[in-house]
Formats: C-alpha cells, structure tokens, sequence
C-alpha cells in the first residue's frame, strides 16, 4: 500500500482531471501538470503502455511531485488496432468530428459482425520521474463501431461505441453511468485496489 495525499495528473485536460478525481476519490487530490508547466512532452512510445510512462515521468520532473499519466484511445480490430495511440490525432488533430469521420470511412463497406472495438486506457503511476517500478493498470471496454453517430454525451469517439451491456452508444450513456464502466473506469478500479483505497 502507498498513501498519497496528492498527485500530478500528466494532462491539461479539465475534463479528465474532473472525471479522475471522481474516481479516485477525496483522499487524494489530483493536481493538474497545467499548474507547473504548459508544454506537452512528445509522445514517441509505440505503445500505451510507453507514452504513459514517458507522460507520467515527464509530470513527475516537472512538477516534483508523484504523477499519474493516462494513455488512451481506441483499437478498432478490422483495422488491425488502429487509430489505437494515434486516436486523439487519427485525423491529423482536427478534432472529434474529423476523427469519427475519418473511422467511419475506413469502415463503410465493413459488416456490423466485423466492426468490434475496443476502448483502451493505461494508466501509469510513478513515485519520481526515475522510478524503476511504475505502477500500471490496464482497462478495456469492449463494443463495436455503429455505422452512424448516436448520442449527445461524452467526447472523442463516443457517439460511434456500441455499449452491449447498455444496448446503446457510450454518448448516450450519463457521465455517472460511463463513469462507472468505461474504460478508465476499470483501470481506476485495479489503481485504487493498487494503492489501498476503499
């Protein structure tokens, strides 16, 4: 167990800090990495697993506290994993329309049996920026393309996620209920068992 009363979240992102901090509850504060710096490192890892490492490590020198860094996006199996790490930028970093636009193009011709996705988030904990043992938690949320946008809630690909267990897209989801069983949600579970939180 190793207790934290706060933590540097690698993001400039006010929504994931808010989304996070819920999760994770008020025994430790999730601070922003915007407070210490507003350069972003350049993610070079070929893997989520690397780019979490490398933002976590970069918050923790920056801001010389412990960070968290979270690597996510999604992994469209037609596609071979891809947008996967390139998610956020899949349509060279013009945005959430431009992005779900881009996929649903790649998949026009696909059948509904063949357009299972996957949401992935990794989560990377470091005490110092050289720590040699980060803690990492892996969470995946299983679903599949829908074949036009559905959904007014949440961001980046939601609209197009199929949710089996709620027979509905992850933006028709409330923010409490995706909270709960999205992606970083269940990395957030594996974290808080990691450090000992109820």
């Amino acid at each position: 167990m190793i207790n934290f009363t706060q933590l540097v979240l690698a993001s400039h992102n006010a929504g994931k800090l808010k989304e996070l901090q819920a999760m994770l509850g008020d025994s430790v504060q999730l601070r922003s990495i915007g407070e210490f710096s507003t350069v972003e490192p350049e993610e070079t890892g070929l893997s989520f697993v690397e780019n979490a490492i490398l933002k976590a490590r970069n918050a923790a020198r920056i801001s010389g506290l412990p960070a968290l860094a979270d690597d996510s996006g999604l992994a469209v199996d037609f596609l071979g994993g891809a947008p996967g790490i390139y998610s956020a930028r899949y349509a060279d970093g013009k945005g959430d329309a431009a992005n779900n636009a881009k996929l649903l193009d790649a998949l026009k011709d696909v059948p509904q049996a063949e357009r299972g996705a996957q949401f992935v988030c990794v989560l990377a904990l470091v005490r110092h920026a050289d720590d040699p043992l980060p803690i990492l938690c892996e969470g995946l949320w299983h679903g599949r393309i829908l074949m036009a946008a559905s959904g007014e809630h949440g961001f980046g690909y939601d609209p197009l996620f199929w949710v089996p267990e709620r027979d509905c897209s992850s933006a028709e989801l409330s923010p409490s209920d995706k909270n709960q069983i999205s992606h970083r949600a269940r990395a957030m579970d594996l974290l808080r068992q990691r450090l000992g939180l109820k």
